[in-house]
């Protein structure tokens, strides 16, 4: 009975995917090299915003053999703005271990894919599905909440236990489709992305409102049902725009392994209790760059948020004293000392950006 459903299922959702997919540049074709780069930046990025990004990375490296030979300095720049940049260090890595160690041959099962770096099973399947056939589930965002409207699931979908209980209803639900698996993913995770939504889904036009639980008892605004978030913590952060005699800022690059890792950064960091701005300054340039500066006028305040918290950006002008010697790279990757019109040579995150485009509308404020 369940099969006859899932049969049913299928070719309707398929039907449906075949009239009104979505003509997307990486559904040009099955190359497993741009169906991986598609996936990477579709991960917590939505198609409108990675499109563009795609077509420009893309231009640049055009194979895979392209990318891993590229700098690492220069694939994030090519990312700026995109966000998550540890799925661009993690696609330079994985470039590198697909030229040189697999002869520019990606790994073609789902349990393979896995062995490289930033991806996971979501991602696995959706590569294997898509440029190799093989019948691997995939599930993200938009087919959780497919699914749990389909059998009207009333269980948190952030729970480990719930969301095994979704893979294993994934893999059941593959079957009938195995002719074509990639095609059944897309068709999927497009359904959730423009029918299914979030709030207000479009169900009296769903092609498989007819297997729907909760569209039949008319609880589809009801699910996925999701735990209640904790507040999102908010810090403040110092930043110092350190300008020496000849006119140039002093900028740090991120170590590679934290956060916004392998980025540049007006030099700072974040408020301890009890400190104020100009001295958590003072302090995290001791500590990141062994330096003295004196601090001056706050110059601008940034706000953005991440993820799981939120930050307000506090940027001074602040003069370099010289007398302590040069920078030291003790909790950076890097320094350097730039113009302002060289700033565009470095790949910054987006409140370090705020700050340079409030320079850039008062270029000519130097200390």
């Amino acid at each position: 009975m369940l099969e006859i459903k899932n049969r049913l299922l299928a070719k309707d959702l398929l039907a449906w995917y075949d009239r009104h997919a979505a003509a997307l540049p990486w559904r040009a074709d099955h190359d497993p090299y741009r169906v991986w780069l598609s996936e990477i930046m579709l991960q917590q990025t939505q198609v409108e915003t990675a499109t563009p990004y795609y077509l420009r990375f893309l231009d640049t490296y055009p194979t895979v053999e392209a990318l891993a030979a590229a700098p690492l300095d220069d694939v994030l720049k090519k990312w700026e703005g995109l966000g998550y940049y540890s799925r661009a260090r993690n696609l330079h890595r994985a470039a590198q271990i697909v030229t040189n160690e697999r002869g520019g041959h990606f790994p073609n099962t789902a349990i393979d894919l896995q062995t490289l770096p930033g991806i996971g099973r979501y991602t696995a399947g959706a590569i294997a599905s898509i440029a190799f056939g093989e019948a691997a589930p995939v599930l993200d965002g938009n087919v959780i909440r497919v699914f749990s409207r389909l059998i009207d699931l009333d269980e948190d979908v952030t729970l480990n236990a719930t969301k095994d209980k979704l893979w294993t209803l994934a893999e059941q639900w593959m079957k009938p489709a195995v002719e074509r698996p990639g095609d059944y993913n897309q068709a999927l995770m497009e359904l959730g992305r423009v029918v299914c939504k979030p709030r207000n889904p479009l169900c009296r036009e769903c092609p498989i409102n007819a297997h729907c639980l909760a569209f039949a008892r008319g609880t589809q605004s009801q699910r996925p049902v999701k735990a209640r978030k904790a507040p999102t913590p908010h810090y403040n952060v110092a930043a110092g725009m350190i300008w020496n005699n000849a006119g140039q800022l002093l900028i740090a690059q991120r170590p590679l392994d934290g956060l916004l890792g392998g980025l540049w950064e007006f030099p700072g960091g974040k408020q301890e209790s009890g400190e104020t701005l100009p001295e958590c300054l003072k302090r995290e340039l001791r500590e990141e760059l062994a330096i003295e500066v004196e601090v001056g006028e706050l110059f601008t305040v940034v706000r953005h948020g991440f993820t799981h918290f939120s930050i307000t950006l506090h940027a001074f002008a602040c003069r370099y004293v010289s007398a302590g010697g040069p920078p030291q790279a003790l909790a950076v990757k890097a320094w350097a000392w730039a113009t302002p019109d060289e700033l565009e040579r470095y790949s910054f995150g987006k409140a370090d950006r705020g700050v340079i485009a409030e320079l850039v509308k008062r270029r000519g404020m130097l200390l």
